[in-house]
Formats: structure tokens, C-alpha cells, sequence
């Protein structure tokens, strides 16, 4: 080890003299206010939010337990982290936002708590984006103010994952107004929004990606009709619900709506669904990040106080493989969202990078979880800790926002054409890191 050790400094010494040794450096640490506001965060979820869940399931109420931790969240400075300050927000910067939702995911209060949650945030991100004065002033501003909740309307049964294959449509009537009529399926959050934006059919005639438009419409609205609350393999309570759990079938007949309230002009809702929904998958990889580490906690304190045939759990060789692999896998999660991270915060395209991370963290909580429900035998498979309820709620991440056979494709391609074009495929898999 010593002639290793002695050998490394060598080394070490020669490249720096050969090449500089601030060339050499890859930054890994973290900005002194990031790590801050995470750490301010971290003590957040589990000095209120983790107590207030308790509280959640001894009975208490849930508006008034929200309503005092949001009180308790705006009061320490603790809101709509990534929107600008000017907006009320804390105006956090990628990375830093991405080390926050990492903290926020261990606490399904976490995000509500601090008014990020899903679907709300990434729709709100579309609305400051695109949005008009007059749509900003009378829409997002009690969106920011927590007073109202919105969601997104998009997925068609017969279209599924392919966007581009709705047909709901909106026509213009003549008088500054669109009509819109069709169906969607799996509205998340539908049943508890106060606003929707609806992605329609303006222009059959125009380029697939140029056909479609977003509307904002105000809830509950006689034209919007929610069928049902599509039941699901998670399971369902009173406050899943009012979470905000649910995903609406709505059906959508002689829906009028004004021209002031088309958001980002005609043909451009493809792009801006896109817009929103690369937002959204990071964000469930960053709660899945969150997740993962909340349950491979409770593996190890569950392995390290379980004894079987007079040992413990954690002395076990096959227990140790476990929890190795599952830190693995984390390790490697953590690495790709803040990789992305960089990448948004320097404005680098993140969609090769994006696709990847988001099938990958989908089956990596996945797999964290259900180790944690093995490690923790009956117990695990039971409704006694959250393990159970997670494991059900989590399959869907591999639906949602393009299922993993599209985002597959998709990073396939983009292999096969970085080859065709560099004669390499280093683009597309990593090799153009900074």
C-alpha cells in the first residue's frame, strides 16, 4: 500500500506539472448555499413533516395539517422552490432544486408542504413560461399562493404514450371562442384542481408536431365532466385523494373556451407538453431518489435490531449483497441527476440524459423497495410500515410520462444516429460528460 500510496503522489506530481493542476480538477462539491438550503429542507421533512404524517394517520385533519405546515414553510422562507423570487418563490437554480426534491420525495407532505407538488409544478413551470400578463395575473398567481391547485390534461386512451395521436379538438366559433370536445384518461390529479390546462386539436391540416394547442379553463366547468377516478393497483382512501392521487377519465362536450385563455399561441401545445413533461420526469427521479433512501433507512435499522437463529440480520453475507446493491443503485441515481443538473444549469440539451435517468430511476426505487420489503419479511408485506403502499404506488413510474418502451426507443435511436454521424457512439452514452 505504501509503494502504491508513494507511487500515486508520483504520478500525481508528474501530470500536474505536464498539464496544469486546475486543468485536472472535476468539481464534485456542492456550493456552500445549496448545500444550505438542503440541509434547511432535510430538517424540514423530518422535524414537521414526518410528525405531521403521524398525525395524518392517528386521524387528524388534513386541510388544517397542510394548512399549518405550509403557514409554518412560507414563514421560513421555504416555498415554490424553483420559482423565481420575483414570483414569489426561492428562486433555486437546477441543481439546487434537484438536491431539495431529493429531500422533499422522503415525505409525501414534502412537496405539498413547500407548493411543489405533482402535477401542479411542472404545469405552473408551462404557465410562467408561456403564460400572458393577463393569464399569469388571474391564474398563476394563486397557483404560487397556494390557493388553488391545477392539472394537466393530455393522455388519450387511444392515443396512449404517442401525444400526437389525440383527438380531442378544438374549433374556433367565430366569436374569439374555441369549442372543444373529446375525452381524456388519467387527468392525474383532476378531481381536486380548481384549473386545467387541455391539449386539443386546432389545425388537423398542419405537421403532426404543429396540430395542437393548450387551453386554460377554469374548474368545475360544465363542458369538463369527470366520469371517475380510475381505480388503480395503489390503494385508495379518503386522503389519497385529497393528496391529490387520483386520475380522472373526463369526458369533454361543447367546451368553450375564450381565446385569452389559449396559452402559447396556436400549434405550439406539442412543444409545450414536451416542456412540462421533461420537468416532471426529473422530478419523479429526484422523488424516487428520495424514496429509495427513505426505505433503504428502514432496511437497515429493521437488519441491524432482527436477529434470526441467534443473528443478526446485518451479519449475514446475503443481507450484506443486498443492501450493496441497492446502494449501487442510488449511487448511480444520485450521479445521473446531478449530471442533468449541470446540464440545465449551463443550458446543455438534457433529453439523451433525461430519457436514460428516467427508466433508470423508475426501476431502481423499484428495486430499492422491494428489498426493503424482503429485509423486512411479513412485516414488509404488511400495511404496518409505508413499504407495502409504496411498492403498489411506484409501478407506475414506469408508465408515466412515456413508458419505458418509448423512452427506450427513443435513447436507441439516438445511439444508433450519434454513431452514424461522429462514428462513435461516445455522444450518446456519456462520453461528451463536460
Amino acid at each position: 500500500m505504501h509503494v502504491v500510496t508513494r507511487f500515486g503522489s508520483a504520478l500525481s506530481r508528474s501530470l500536474q506539472k505536464r498539464w496544469g493542476a486546475e486543468t485536472m480538477a472535476i468539481d464534485f462539491e456542492i456550493p456552500a448555499e445549496a448545500k444550505a438550503v438542503r440541509e434547511r429542507v432535510r430538517q424540514w421533512v423530518h422535524d414537521e413533516c414526518f410528525p405531521a404524517e403521524k398525525r395524518l394517520a392517528d386521524g387528524g385533519d388534513y386541510k388544517t395539517i397542510l394548512a399549518e405546515l405550509r403557514t409554518k414553510a412560507r414563514a421560513q422562507g421555504l416555498w415554490c422552490p424553483f420559482i423565481p423570487v420575483e414570483h414569489g418563490g426561492m428562486g433555486l437554480r437546477p441543481l439546487a432544486n434537484a438536491l431539495v426534491q431529493m429531500e422533499l420525495g422522503e415525505s409525501y407532505l414534502g412537496a405539498l408542504s413547500l407548493n411543489t407538488q405533482a402535477p401542479d409544478d411542472a404545469t405552473i413551470l408551462t404557465l410562467l413560461t408561456y403564460g400572458t400578463d393577463y393569464q399569469k395575473e388571474k391564474y398563476l398567481k394563486p397557483l404560487l399562493n397556494g390557493e388553488k391547485r391545477i392539472c394537466y390534461s393530455m393522455t388519450e386512451k387511444a392515443a396512449g404514450a404517442d401525444a400526437t395521436g389525440m383527438q380531442t379538438t378544438a374549433v374556433k366559433d367565430g366569436n374569439e371562442n374555441y369549442i372543444l370536445n373529446g375525452e381524456k384518461w388519467f387527468s392525474s390529479g383532476a378531481s381536486v384542481a380548481d384549473i386545467v390546462m387541455i391539449m386539443a386539436k386546432t389545425n388537423p391540416e398542419a405537421p403532426r408536431h404543429q396540430q395542437f394547442s393548450t387551453f386554460i379553463v377554469e374548474l368545475p366547468n360544465p363542458g369538463y365532466r369527470i366520469v371517475r377516478n380510475i381505480k388503480t393497483m395503489a390503494p385508495e382512501s379518503d386522503l389519497y385523494h385529497a393528496l391529490g392521487g387520483g386520475h380522472a377519465e373526463v369526458e369533454i362536450k361543447d367546451l368553450v373556451v375564450s381565446a385569452d385563455n389559449l396559452l402559447g399561441g396556436e400549434g405550439n401545445g406539442f412543444g409545450m407538453g414536451q416542456h412540462r413533461l421533461a420537468y416532471g420526469r426529473l422530478r419523479h427521479g429526484m422523488h424516487n431518489v428520495a424514496m429509495a433512501q427513505r426505505a433503504l433507512d428502514m432496511a437497515a435499522k429493521h437488519i441491524t435490531s432482527r436477529e434470526t437463529f441467534g443473528k443478526l440480520l446485518s451479519e449475514r453475507q446475503a443481507v450484506q449483497f443486498m443492501m450493496a446493491e441497492c446502494a449501487t443503485q442510488l449511487y448511480i441515481s444520485r450521479l445521473m441527476l446531478l449530471h442533468i443538473a449541470y446540464k440545465a444549469e449551463n443550458g446543455l440539451d438534457l433529453r439523451q440524459e433525461n430519457s436514460i435517468a428516467k427508466v433508470y430511476l423508475a426501476h431502481m426505487v423499484h428495486h430499492v423497495v422491494d428489498t426493503a420489503i424482503q429485509l423486512h419479511g411479513a412485516l414488509g408485506y404488511s400495511m404496518d410500515t409505508p413499504l407495502a403502499r409504496w411498492y403498489t404506488q411506484i409501478r407506475s413510474q414506469r408508465l408515466v410520462d412515456g413508458a419505458d418502451e418509448v423512452h427506450r426507443w427513443t435513447v436507441g435511436r439516438n445511439v444508433i444516429k450519434a454513431y452514424q454521424r461522429d462514428g462513435t457512439t461516445a455522444a450518446a452514452v456519456g462520453g461528451d460528460l463536460l
